[in-house]
């Protein structure tokens, strides 16, 4: 399974701010310590905004940072809410030409398999991606809290 670039970004951008949870960060100074687009983390910003994991401060010391605590952000909710987990046509309801969706046992299986994924993704918050927040912290460069 491949997660798409803005599923990855959406998760880094998330990290970045988790550690350095009592300050602002801007999506420029957050682009340049992944070495990533400042272009797509502005897109990926946006929707983190939109569903509620991030929040936009406005002003001279503004930029964004975590909307709730980080033991509040599910994993599993965060790639729902990002990626498009039509992993076959037979998964979408409303443009399924497949001519085999009736007498096919895959569509049946593939869900069992995205279930167990998302049981396993569903068990882990924001926290315990960030639990080594020091190590995580010198490897972005960042300045210690």
């Amino acid at each position: 399974m491949y997660l798409t670039s803005h599923a990855d970004y959406t998760l880094r951008l998330l990290i970045h701010l988790a550690v350095q949870r009592n300050e602002t960060a801007t999506i420029q100074e957050i682009a340049a310590h992944y070495g990533i687009s400042r272009n797509h983390l502005m897109k990926v910003a946006n929707q983190a905004v939109q569903e509620g994991y991030v929040k936009a401060v406005r002003g001279r010391m503004g930029g964004l940072r975590l909307a709730m605590s980080p033991r509040e952000i599910n994993i599993g909710r965060v790639l729902r809410s990002v990626e498009d987990w039509t992993m076959v046509e037979c998964f979408d309801k409303s443009g399924n030409s497949c001519r085999i969706t009736r007498g096919c046992g895959l569509r049946g299986i593939l869900k069992e398999a995205l279930d167990a994924y998302f049981s396993v993704l569903d068990s882990y918050s924001l926290a315990d991606v960030v639990q080594r927040k020091t190590l995580l912290v010198q490897l972005l460069g960042l300045r210690p809290a």
